[in-house]
């Protein structure tokens, strides 16, 4: 049975039983199919409802409490944005007074919910019949959002305050997924979201994180966005929707909140940071600051240099509470000498490493085993920073700066 058929649920007794099951533990599948066999429910309904009921518990990460009343398919979900990063799209056309939302490519609805939630008139537009259908079941609490099943590129924007786009960028086989890297294989391509910006269309596009600067639009702003350190997506911003001034961002979202790094305006389009050696303390920034280019910002508000202008550290001599990286305090600089370090992680008793690394081809992983064997059973941790400056290799000795 394939996993993306939800015919079989779309039933009153399907949906009746998806909607009866306990959460899903994977140890209980195979007993709790049997269990709905003898019950007398066909065996296409109990794998519908049991798979329905796997995803929910996969999707709780992006939809907490919500995953457990929706309906998913198993590329969707991979491709679903999250509640927390919805809402914050949605919030953009709030803001900019924008009522009536064409969500083109809504996949399985997540934008949608967050636009209605937020009481904007949404035509959500999905291609996949499958998905539609999906999206359709998860729209159903809100009278202010209709789903279409169509091509995006096939509806008149005209009739919108505003477009929200989230192109396909993984194509579906019969072995699962895989991801495109060429955006005009993209479904719809990226030259139909310059067509649409040309046209003074207000939009906001949803693309993969690793897009390159030079592929982003002109005239757009591009925010990079990470939640819990995973960098998720760059959103494009288009006409309206663009903030004034602002033409790339990184915003931060975790544990406590969420915060946005923007250039500094007094650096025009960024401060360039000077280079220094290891002191005080040592910063990994946030993936999204790095995407986003902001290192170089971020130096400049903790008052810090970069150890190497190539490689994204930052080093401070003094600590500062940031949402946008992580800190750690430089115990010491040894050179990247295996033998030595080896001698020393034996000489020091320790048993666990932490390693990362930056400029260099070395997996932390490698360098661990290399550590670590015939090292004995030492008790103590110790954090690793493997990385250059210059053509020196170095590995820096830190220990975390708790968060607060």
């Amino acid at each position: 049975m394939a996993s993306d058929n939800i015919a079989d649920i779309l039933t009153p007794e399907g949906w009746e039983l998806l909607n009866s099951l306990d959460p899903y533990v994977e140890a209980d599948s195979l007993r709790l199919t049997e269990q709905l066999r003898k019950a007398g429910h066909p065996p296409e309904r109990v794998a519908a409802a049991l798979t329905q009921s796997r995803l929910r518990a996969r999707a709780a990460a992006k939809f907490g409490p919500f995953a457990g009343h929706m309906v998913f398919t198993a590329a969707g979900l991979e491709q679903a944005t999250r509640l927390s990063v919805a809402a914050r799209h949605a919030q953009r056309f709030v803001d900019a007074g924008l009522v009536r939302v064409a969500d083109l490519g809504c996949g399985l609805g997540a934008d949608s919910m967050a636009l209605a939630t937020l009481d904007r008139e949404v035509t959500a537009v999905e291609l996949d019949e499958t998905t539609a259908a999906a999206a359709t079941m998860n729209l159903l609490p809100f009278p202010n959002a209709r789903v279409v099943n169509a091509d995006a590129s096939s509806v008149d924007t005209a009739e919108y305050d505003a477009v929200w786009l989230d192109p396909a960028r993984r194509t579906t086989t019969t072995s699962g997924t895989s991801r495109l890297f060429d955006p005009e294989a993209f479904s719809p391509p990226l030259s139909f979201v310059q067509e649409l910006a040309d046209r003074g269309t207000a939009m906001g596009v949803k693309m993969g994180p690793g897009m390159p600067h030079d592929s982003v639009p002109a005239r757009c702003e591009a925010q990079w966005v990470s939640v819990d350190g995973d960098v998720t997506e760059v959103a494009l911003w288009f006409n309206a929707l663009r903030r004034e001034g602002v033409r790339r961002a990184a915003l931060v979202i975790g544990s406590r909140g969420a915060a946005e790094l923007t250039p500094d305006a007094d650096f025009g389009d960024g401060p360039t940071a000077p280079v220094g050696a290891p002191e005080g303390y040592l910063y990994e920034p946030d993936g999204a600051v790095i995407r986003a280019e902001l290192v170089a910002d971020l130096a400049a508000r903790l008052g810090g240099h970069l150890l190497d202008p190539m490689i994204a550290y930052v080093c401070a001599p003094a600590h500062r509470e940031t949402p946008f990286a992580r800190a750690y305090r430089i115990l010491e600089v040894r050179p990247y000498n295996m033998r030595a370090l080896k001698a020393w992680v034996r000489a020091e008793g320790i048993g666990v490493l932490d390693i990362k690394k930056r400029g260099t081809s070395a997996t932390p992983e490698e360098v661990r085993k290399q550590l670590l064997t015939g090292s004995g059973k030492g008790r103590k941790k110790a954090t690793l920073v493997l990385t250059r400056i210059g053509e020196e290799r170095v590995v820096i000795v830190v220990e975390p700066v708790p968060a607060p």
